[in-house]
């Protein structure tokens, strides 16, 4: 049974990466707290779907843009001090949060800024905290590592969503809000006690022509390129977020508490893949491993999508057997985003210079945060022609379509080897 459980090496060789794991696993239970928070309020403001997919074209924009020169300063200067920087920006955004819900403000416009501020910040941050762990571990502990990451993804994906709904309807906003405040200081503390990671001898001045530098190495290495090119396919065709509110409202019934549900069971799924990641220390066909982890992440979306339409109005009285399988169906699509990206992560931490690893790693926050964004934008505006259902059912398809075709395009990232990490 032990050789199927996740590998704790990473943790217990290097104190440095087992702070920083600890830290970022309890700061991100709050952050699961605000992203629900702010979805289900504007939901509760508007009473619109599609509002809450412009939520994401609003932390798009800083995304795309933070994330490329997040990378590009990261890789110019301390990673260390640019993850504390960054990370106290998103702090004070999640106190202003706060703020306005204890005041009770109630506009909508002001929610899409703090998120765009907040976006801004977090594709800053994340670009210099990914190019932080390959200086931690060993490189054939990455894997390791990188699962582990995913079982405390799993943990607060898990916690927080349920939490958040709980929250939401028992103690409202503000409180909410107040309580991610609080536990974001636990990666304030994480990122302190980390040494000073000065960059290397060839690094760059940061700003566009690093960024461009960045994105020319890219264009000539296929296998980086095709992580990326992936995982868009699977969030922009097959992205469920936007349209849980009113799935849990008129679906399946159960409102904010079912949506806490159904994306706690993503998480859970996410959970038990990093929890049994013991195997995939040794796939070798890595990339192989992606695209048949994003297609059944497509097949667990369109299943998920059947159940709503079979579901048809029936949640309009409350909470019916159709959140069942829809859970089961969320839970199944968590273990195929996890193992894919724990394949994606290790093949861009092996296969990418140091010196280049925090542009590559903007480029990756963006394609990982982005692409949601985008495929929430089109979920919600996809509402206005099908049903809920039927948008989740049709994109689920697609993703599995258009990923199969794209890995045949490019098929030496099915040939990808683990041992020799060719980029």
């Amino acid at each position: 049974m032990g050789k199927y459980l996740a590998d704790f090496t990473p943790l217990r060789e290097s104190p440095a990466f087992r702070r920083l794991w600890l830290g970022s696993a309890v700061a991100a239970v709050g952050s699961q707290l605000t992203l629900v928070a702010v979805s289900l309020e504007v939901y509760r403001l508007t009473q619109d779907s599609l509002y809450v997919g412009l939520l994401s074209i609003f932390a798009l924009v800083p995304l795309v843009f933070g994330g490329l020169l997040g990378g590009s300063i990261a890789d110019a200067h301390d990673r260390r001090t640019v993850a504390l920087l960054a990370s106290s920006v998103l702090w004070l955004t999640t106190a202003c949060l706060a703020l306005q819900a204890w005041l009770q403000l109630g506009n909508v416009w002001l929610l899409y800024v703090l998120v765009a501020v907040q976006s801004g910040a977090q594709a800053i941050n994340q670009p210099a905290r990914s190019a932080i762990i390959p200086v931690l571990v060993r490189k054939e502990l990455l894997p390791a590592a990188n699962a582990l990451s995913m079982i405390s993804f799993g943990l607060t994906l898990t916690a927080g969503p349920l939490l958040a709904g709980l929250l939401v309807a028992t103690v409202g906003f503000a409180w909410t809000y107040t309580i991610d405040v609080a536990t974001f200081a636990f990666a304030l503390w994480a990122l302190l006690k980390l040494p000073a990671m000065p960059p290397g001898e060839h690094a760059r001045r940061a700003g566009l022509r690093s960024v461009v530098e960045g994105f020319r190495f890219l264009g000539t290495r296929p296998n980086l390129r095709m992580t990326f090119v992936v995982d868009l396919v699977a969030m922009i065709f097959a992205q469920p977020r936007a349209l849980l509110p009113a799935i849990g409202a008129v679906m399946i019934g159960g409102g904010e508490t079912t949506v806490g549900i159904l994306l706690a069971a993503t998480a859970v799924g996410a959970f038990l893949a990093g929890l049994f990641s013991g195997p995939l220390g040794a796939v070798r066909r890595q990339g192989a491993a992606v695209v048949w982890s994003v297609m059944g992440w497509g097949a667990s979306i369109a299943g998920f999508g059947l159940v709503v339409v079979l579901a048809g109005s029936a949640g309009a009285g409350g909470v019916t057997w159709w959140l069942l399988p829809a859970a089961l169906c969320c839970g199944m699509a968590g273990i195929a985003d996890s193992v894919s990206a724990v394949f994606r992560t290790t093949i861009l931490q092996a296969a990418a210079p140091d010196h280049l690893r925090g542009r590559l790693q903007g480029v990756f926050i963006v394609v990982v945060a982005g692409g949601p964004r985008v495929g929430d934008m089109l979920a919600g505006g996809g509402t206005k022609i099908l049903n809920e259902g039927w948008v989740l059912l049709a994109g689920g398809l697609l993703c599995i379509a258009v990923a199969w075709t794209v890995a045949h395009c490019q098929s030496g990232f099915l040939k990808y080897d683990a041992r020799n990490p060719v980029p």
